[in-house]
């Protein structure tokens, strides 16, 4: 009871008497006194005052004023500001106090300071293996670095940023005589995809039901690294056919920068036949954000017997710089990813038998998921790219549309110099497992070859179910152009699952 009085600047409060009232009821006579409103603390030189910035206080020259009812408190939220400087065993004391009047007093601070504590070994606990890169330019926990509890659970959080590990409980510390080991809990995930999809729809000229697909398989850690590789296949039913082989490399030499190469080779039917390759180096800023610059390459070659204005053999060379910003929503294991913005531009050359013609080439994916509430949300991407030249081949032309882009046309089936797509999807949940949605695209292309501009739209709706093998999703889509009717007969039925293992 005095000491909460105390607590309330009743600090001249004394006991004047106890009397038993009986076996279990005493009964005491307090004399409270004056209760005092505010406090000036003293502070030496070697205080650290931007910590005053945590509490709400009165600067003074040398001195902090405080309210008496808020003193514990703020004292404790300094002392905690300093334990996450480093020195976790801390304390302060008010000391030399005295009373100026009725309402103030005046002390001085005291900091009794143990030797400030460094990160001497971190332990990894459930998996071992835990690549160390990412310890240091991920995470940003190095051994030698200032221990500050708060700032290393922060840190750790970012591991849900990961697809192929995850927190299993809080960080520990183990503090002995001479040394500070802090011990972080991870887990492996399975971060391995399969990824594929099965179209049909029927062809206007023969009225008979063609299929098409693809192949999407993504191997992520599993050498321990960090490392990725992606193979991609696919073949649609206007006789194309793309390969696509690509490997990141991540803290390359445990530095933050890495390492991504790539092999893309498509094919039109009989009559042309693109290679390209390419190399770049990744910076990772931090979780989320990461830039990069490299060197793309392509050769295409014309399988048809004459080269001509249209279609001819070539070569180009770009230099590319990208921007990535990835951010996740890991509470959600339908939508991991809540925004996604990648851009890319280069510039570069073409040669071939009519001579050398500079070029630009720039290219955005992003999307966003706005959730409204725990069943309601709404998707929205854009994506699209474009070629500045003086003039254009036709296999050098952007190959866009499908189930990637805009639903409701043949993969692939629409070229172009420039296009930009829009999708739209208005999600609701039936269960955390299973969603239904609309689908309503827009997309706006420009071909100058064939000296076309045109709009195209897409509609239908389709459903997701997150099974035990992986996401299932089914679209049932029809595209029109501007000025072309809608035709049923036109609509495309996509099936696709993305498997973890």
């Amino acid at each position: 009871m005095v000491n909460t009085l105390w607590r309330s600047g009743y600090i001249d409060t004394t006991i004047e008497s106890i009397a038993k009232s009986n076996d279990s009821i005493f009964v005491a006579n307090l004399r409270l006194g004056k209760p005092l409103k505010r406090i000036q603390i003293y502070y030496d030189n070697n205080f650290n005052s931007d910590l005053l910035k945590f509490i709400n206080h009165k600067p003074g020259e040398g001195f902090f004023e405080l309210a008496i009812n808020g003193l514990e408190n703020s004292l404790n939220e300094l002392n905690s500001k300093i334990a996450e400087l480093g020195d976790p065993f801390s304390s302060l004391q008010l000391i030399e106090i005295e009373k100026y009047n009725d309402l103030l007093i005046s002390a001085r601070l005291k900091i009794v300071s143990n030797q400030k504590r460094r990160i001497d070994k971190i332990v990894i606990k459930g998996y071992e293996k835990f690549p160390k890169s990412y310890l240091r330019w991920f995470l940003k926990l190095q051994k030698g670095k200032s221990f500050n509890l708060n700032e290393i659970k922060k840190k750790v959080e970012l591991l849900e940023d990961l697809r192929f590990a995850k927190k299993i409980k809080d960080p520990e510390v183990l503090f002995t005589s001479d040394s500070t080991t802090l011990y972080l809990y991870i887990e492996k995930n399975r971060s391995n995809n399969f990824d594929g999809f099965l179209g049909f729809g029927t062809n206007e000229n023969t009225n008979k039901i063609e299929f098409d697909g693809y192949l999407d398989l993504r191997l992520i850690n599993n050498l321990n690294y960090g490392e990725t590789l992606n193979l991609f296949y696919k073949s649609d039913e206007i006789d194309q056919q793309t390969f696509r082989i690509d490997a990141e490399l991540p803290y390359l030499f445990r530095s933050p920068v890495g390492l991504q190469v790539g092999l893309n080779i498509f094919r039109k039917d009989s009559t042309f036949l693109n290679a390209s390759q390419y190399a770049k180096l990744n910076y990772q800023i931090n979780a989320q954000h990461r830039i990069g610059a490299g060197i793309s390459l392509t050769n295409s070659t014309n399988l048809l017997e004459n080269n001509t204005t249209v279609l001819n053999d070539y070569t180009t060379n770009y230099y590319t710089v990208n921007y990535n910003y990835t951010k996740p929503q890991f509470y959600d294991p339908l939508f991991p990813i809540n925004f996604l913005f990648d851009f890319s531009f280069g510039i570069g050359r073409r040669e071939n038998d009519f001579g050398k013609q500079s070029q630009n080439i720039a290219s955005l994916n992003t999307y966003k998921i706005f959730v409204l509430n725990n069943r309601n949300n709404i998707f929205l991407r854009a994506n699209g790219a474009m070629l500045t030249s003086d003039d254009y081949f036709d296999n050098e032309l952007f190959r866009f549309g499908g189930i990637n882009s805009i639903r409701g046309f043949e993969e692939n089936s629409l070229v172009a110099n420039m296009y930009g797509v829009i999708n739209t999807e208005y999600r609701y949940r039936l269960s955390r497992s299973v969603y239904v949605h609309s689908v309503f695209d827009v997309a706006y292309f420009e071909n100058e070859l064939t000296d076309t501009k045109e709009k195209l739209f897409g509609f239908g709706f389709g459903f997701g179910l997150l099974t035990n093998a992986g996401l299932f999703r089914l679209n049932y889509s029809s595209g029109k152009t501007e000025n072309s009717p809608f035709k049923l007969s036109d609509s495309k039925v996509h099936i696709s699952l993305t498997a973890s293992f």
